[in-house]
């Protein structure tokens, strides 16, 4: 699995729309609004790294009301929960 974080600035006015239709989105699974320099946080989890490319710049970045994107791919997860399996049932 393949997780990459995407910080996403939109229109001030359409921040809850935006975060719905990004979430909309297949290969997103979260949308957090947040305080700070952004205005969303979308996680994408994808098998491929190409698919990666598809996902954002193919689709959410041309989202109504999206005006810029920041993608960073995760190397590692440190965390007790074994992310790997959760997204892997009933998948060979």
């Amino acid at each position: 699995m393949i997780t990459a974080i995407v910080m996403v600035s939109t229109e001030a006015n359409k921040i809850p729309e935006v975060a719905e239709a990004i979430a909309e989105l297949d290969g997103v699974s979260e949308v957090y609004s947040v305080a700070g320099d952004v205005d969303l946080i979308a996680i994408v989890r994808v098998r491929e790294f190409d698919a990666i490319a598809d996902v954002v710049a193919t689709q959410l970045s041309k989202v109504t009301g999206v005006l810029h994107t920041d993608t960073h791919i995760a190397f590692r997860a440190y965390s007790r929960h074994d992310l790997e399996s959760t997204f892997s049932i009933g998948l060979a």
